[in-house]
C-alpha cells in the first residue's frame, strides 16, 4: 500500500477508485480530501493498523473477478448470477464438478473459498439451498470471511462492517430479483472504517490461535 504523510484533495483525485492507502504515523488528511476519498471509495488505513494487518484484511473494494459455485440446489440461481455479473463487466470464474447432482455444498464452498484465499479472484459467491452450509464450510478456509445473506441490508453490513469476501445465498430463500439486488449491494459496498478493520485483526488472531 502507498504511504502518505498528508493526503490533499489533488492527491485524492488521482488515486485509483477503490484503492487502499496508508496514512503515516502523525499523518493528515485535509477536509476536502476526506470527501473525495469517500466518494471514490478509497480506504485509508493508519500505519499502525497496517503494521498489524499487513493490509491483507481489507477486502478488495474494486471487484473485477468473482468465482461462482453452487450445489445441485443452487445451480440454476448461480448460472443466472454468472450471466448477470458478466453483463456488469466482471470476469466470472464458474466452478462445477461433472455431474451437478453430486456437487454438494462443502465442495462448492471449498472451491470458491480457496480461490479467494489465494487472491486468484477478488470475491466469491456460493449458492446452495439455504446458504448456511456453504458459509460454514467456506469459513473453514483460512483467510476467508463468508456471510450468508438474505437482504440488501445484510449484504451492506457483511461488507462494510465485517469485510466478507465470500457471499453465500440460499436459492430457496430469495428470488432472482432479490439475489441480483443483494449481489449488487455486496459488490459495491467498501470497507473503510479503521475500527471495523481493527476488529478483523482480532478475528485473525482467533484464527491463528486455533
Amino acid at each position: 500500500m502507498k504511504i502518505f504523510e498528508i493526503i490533499t484533495e489533488a492527491e485524492a483525485r488521482v488515486l485509483e477508485r477503490g484503492e487502499v492507502v496508508t496514512l503515516a504515523r502523525g499523518g493528515h488528511v485535509t477536509p476536502l480530501a476526506r470527501d473525495t476519498l469517500k466518494e471514490r471509495r478509497i480506504v485509508v488505513v493508519s500505519e499502525e493498523l497496517a503494521d498489524e494487518t499487513d493490509g491483507i484484511l481489507v477486502p478488495e473494494a474494486n471487484i473485477r473477478a468473482v468465482a461462482v459455485a453452487a450445489d445441485h440446489n443452487g445451480a440454476p440461481l448461480a448460472r443466472m448470477l454468472e450471466g448477470f455479473l458478466r453483463g456488469r463487466g466482471l470476469a466470472v470464474q464458474p466452478i462445477a464438478d461433472g455431474d451437478p447432482t453430486t456437487w454438494e455444498y462443502p465442495d462448492a464452498a471449498e472451491a470458491v473459498a480457496v480461490l479467494v484465499a489465494r487472491g486468484e479472484v477478488d470475491a466469491g459467491i456460493v449458492v446452495d439451498g439455504a446458504g448456511i452450509g456453504s458459509a460454514i464450510a467456506a469459513n473453514k478456509v483460512k483467510g476467508v470471511r463468508a456471510a450468508m445473506v438474505t437482504t440488501e441490508t445484510m449484504a451492506r453490513y457483511a461488507r462494510q462492517h465485517n469485510g466478507a469476501n465470500v457471499l453465500t445465498l440460499g436459492s430457496s430463500l430469495i428470488s432472482e430479483d432479490e439475489a441480483r439486488a443483494i449481489v449488487v449491494t455486496w459488490l459495491t459496498t467498501a470497507m473503510r472504517e479503521p475500527r471495523y478493520i481493527r476488529r478483523l485483526a482480532k478475528i485473525r488472531r482467533l484464527e491463528r490461535r486455533q
